[in-house]
């Protein structure tokens, strides 16, 4: 093969590889470096695309969509608006009453298990397996 030469195979329709043949290459028309400002506005122009994005937007970000909702809480909390009396809701329960509630439920149905256990087994005779 000489310079700009290569062995190529494509596929088929119905897809199967064809015989390799040497084909020439032809080198790719470009350059390294910027395009200049006309170049630019000719590519823009031939562009589908052109018109869509040529407005500027400046929207919101999160971050000052978050910083705005953080300024109005603080100001929330310092002024606090009128609203629904402060007794009215439900108070979280604390570590220790949580864990003594649990441990007392666990204990009353204990209890009632082997109370029901004991008067059903005496009405019933006591039956044993």
């Amino acid at each position: 093969l000489g310079v700009g030469e290569a062995l190529v195979s494509v596929l088929d329709a119905r897809g199967s590889p064809t015989p390799v043949e040497p084909t020439r290459i032809y080198p790719p028309h470009s350059r390294l470096g910027p395009l200049t400002d006309a170049e630019r506005a000719e590519q823009l122009a031939r562009s589908p695309l052109a018109g869509r994005y040529d407005q500027l937007l400046d929207r919101e970000s999160a971050h000052e969509l978050l910083a705005q909702r953080t300024q109005r809480d603080a100001a929330a909390a310092i002024d606090p608006e009128p609203g629904p009396p402060a007794g009215r809701g439900r108070q979280r329960e604390t570590l220790l009453e949580a864990t003594a509630k649990s441990a007392l439920r666990a204990v009353g149905s204990q209890l009632g298990r082997q109370l029901v256990r004991g008067v059903l087994g005496s009405l019933l005779g006591g039956r044993r397996r």
